[in-house]
């Protein structure tokens, strides 16, 4: 399998890239426009990759299967439609559009060709203690999962964001992006296939000089098969040793679990650590060998026409609650 990437604004390239490559996928150019603060460190990553002189020649190569896309968020939409359009699969970064208008259109193409179009949810796919809590959640360790909460801290690293990190209309609001994370998980661990929306909300609270930006956000989720609450925020303190101190706590009928994702501040060294209390077990797990499935499977979808890696109308479900979550907290719902 082939892919290539247009657009390399959003360093989450790297571990899309980098995943796949890990399964066997070929890297077979990518393009971007001017010289975005990622462009260094990814040709440093991937040396032997082309830079082609525009996007549509990489539409044009019919060798090319996948177009992964981490361009600015609000000109995601259209690359993938464009790609759909041109035969392709798609795999974007977070948020995979930043307006309805976008959802809409990307589903109509998505209908019309048959092609996947397909969000790395990072915060899930690419963090192994959730491949675990999945495994644990299935086998029945916590009984019947009734409440997920979400927290998505983030550093905000002024100094190096690029201008229209701070353009509303640019990167969607704080809902549609970082808590569209959320969102996808609070779905998947609760089974549920929608949800509605109670609580949504935003704020600027600590950067007056930066208006565009939302440094706060909340968001409520109620659905037959449980309850979710989501935090995300740009106030992580500089002595965190890492950019956030993600966590993901799982409550179920028989017990629960609790993901550590990226740092314990308890002073247990590395990632990806899972806290599980039930009936008969009360202790912490590595999980960082538990693997990431998604990029194999995703791959295996591109082969075999499938859903494995996540379900279509998921993707679909995920960015229509996160725009409507951001619309009810700007009033415009």
């Amino acid at each position: 399998m082939k892919f290539a990437a247009i657009g390399i604004d959003h360093r989450h390239i790297f571990g899309m890239a980098a995943n796949l490559m890990a399964e066997g996928a070929e890297f077979a150019g990518w393009w971007t426009e001017g010289e975005p603060e990622p462009l260094e460190g990814f040709v440093k990553r991937f040396p032997d990759v082309p830079r082609v002189d525009h996007w549509q020649a990489l539409l044009d190569d019919p060798s090319i299967d996948l177009i992964v896309i981490s361009c600015i968020p609000r000109d995601r939409a259209a690359h993938a439609i464009a790609a759909m359009a041109a035969g392709k699969d798609v795999m974007t970064d977070k948020p995979g559009c930043t307006t309805m208008a976008q959802l809409d259109a990307i589903m109509a193409m998505q209908a019309k060709t048959g092609r996947i179009w397909s969000v790395d949810f990072s915060e899930r796919f690419e963090v192994p203690a959730v491949t675990r809590a999945a495994e644990l959640v299935a086998q029945g360790a916590i009984g019947r999962v009734v409440q997920t909460v979400g927290l998505g801290p983030h550093r905000l690293n002024r100094a190096t964001r690029p201008d229209w990190f701070f353009d509303r209309a640019a990167y969607g609001g704080i809902l549609t992006d970082i808590a569209s994370h959320q969102i996808d998980q609070f779905l998947f661990f609760t089974g549920a296939k929608d949800a509605q929306i109670t609580l949504a909300s935003v704020a600027n609270i600590a950067h007056p000089d930066d208006p565009g930006l939302q440094d706060f956000g909340e968001i409520a989720l109620s659905a037959p098969e449980g309850r979710g609450y989501i935090r995300v925020d740009w106030f992580t303190p500089d002595a965190l040793p890492t950019w956030g101190d993600g966590r993901l706590t799982i409550l179920g009928t028989e017990g629960y679990i609790e993901l550590r994702k990226y740092v314990d501040v308890g002073g247990r060294p590395g990632t990806d650590h899972l806290v599980l209390v039930n009936g008969d077990r009360c202790e912490m797990i590595d999980a960082s060998d538990a693997g990431l499935p998604y990029f194999a499977r995703i791959i295996a979808d591109i082969r075999d026409r499938t859903e494995t890696a996540m379900p279509q109308e998921h993707a679909f479900t995920v960015m229509r609650l996160a725009l409507q979550a951001q619309a009810m907290a700007e009033g415009c719902a």
